[in-house]
């Protein structure tokens, strides 16, 4: 056996073996949510339990308002992840196409705002959402984080590396920068739209923090991550239904990144190489 091959192989080894040690912890989640509640930290340890209960994932939505959570859910991270999209796209459009004075000064004050963790940002978005009187609004959980940075950086890097050459032909037949931006250029981008869709909706999906601080009525605005919380309370945790439960609220971003993995591998490896 060549060389070559060897190190294929062992690098077929070390991926499914890496594979295999990230999947362990879902493969535990899963097989524990099939198990009574009192068996989640029986000592030792077993992957399945004395019995199979299907029901788990059933009693879920009868312990609480689960569907209202799961719909919130939906609800946030389709229309911020919208939101996201027109405003990273034509943002980047902005700072990666168009020459205007002081571009490069902005956009760097702009890219400043990564650094803020979004702990120190809580209070005053909260105070911001109190004078515009949005507490506990489906407004307060979407449009905070509507203007990120990482989206338009990530727009910008990919726009910087379309050919210049498409602006000046569109330019000649009498093309402005918006249809030139909506009519060749952004559907040249659609690799890279489909990673910023992706992780936005995984934001948006996946926060806690925010939703936690802004919303005061959860059974009518709370989202996922709140309703996974609430099988916690005084009288103990429901450690099975949790378990059940954050099964179920993989299954949309599972399907989604399975759904658009080939845009996903061509976006991440085509944004942010090139640009003048």
């Amino acid at each position: 056996m060549s060389t070559d091959r060897i190190r294929l192989a062992l690098a077929h080894v070390g991926v499914v073996a890496a594979a295999a040690l990230f999947a362990l912890p879902l493969v535990y989640a899963f097989f524990s949510a099939l198990k009574p509640n009192n068996e989640i930290f029986a000592m030792p340890p077993r992957l399945v339990g004395s019995e199979i209960r299907w029901s788990n994932f059933a009693d879920v939505f009868a312990y609480g308002p689960f569907t209202a959570y799961i719909a919130n859910s939906f609800g946030v991270a389709i229309a911020g992840t919208l939101v996201v999209l027109a405003v990273s796209t034509t943002a980047g459009y902005a700072f990666g196409r168009l020459r205007w004075k002081g571009r490069d000064v902005v956009f760097v004050l702009f890219l400043v705002t990564l650094m803020v963790p979004q702990e120190v940002l809580v209070v005053p978005m909260f105070i911001v959402m109190q004078w515009f009187g949005w507490v506990d609004t489906y407004q307060s959980l979407i449009f905070p984080f509507a203007f990120t940075a990482f989206g338009t950086f990530l727009m910008r890097q990919f726009f910087r590396g379309i050919p210049y050459e498409l602006d000046e032909a569109a330019r000649v037949d009498g093309a402005g920068p918006f249809r030139t931006f909506w009519r060749i250029i952004l559907p040249l981008a659609t690799s890279a739209v489909a990673v910023l869709a992706v992780f936005t909706f995984m934001a948006f999906w996946n926060s806690y923090l925010w939703p936690l601080i802004t919303v005061v009525d959860y059974d009518a605005h709370g989202t996922l991550p709140i309703g996974l919380a609430t099988f916690s309370g005084q009288n103990g945790t429901r450690w099975d239904l949790q378990m059940a439960a954050s099964i179920i609220s993989m299954i949309p971003t599972t399907i989604i990144v399975i759904a658009l993995q080939k845009h996903l591998v061509k976006g991440i490896a085509t944004a942010g190489l090139g640009g003048r």
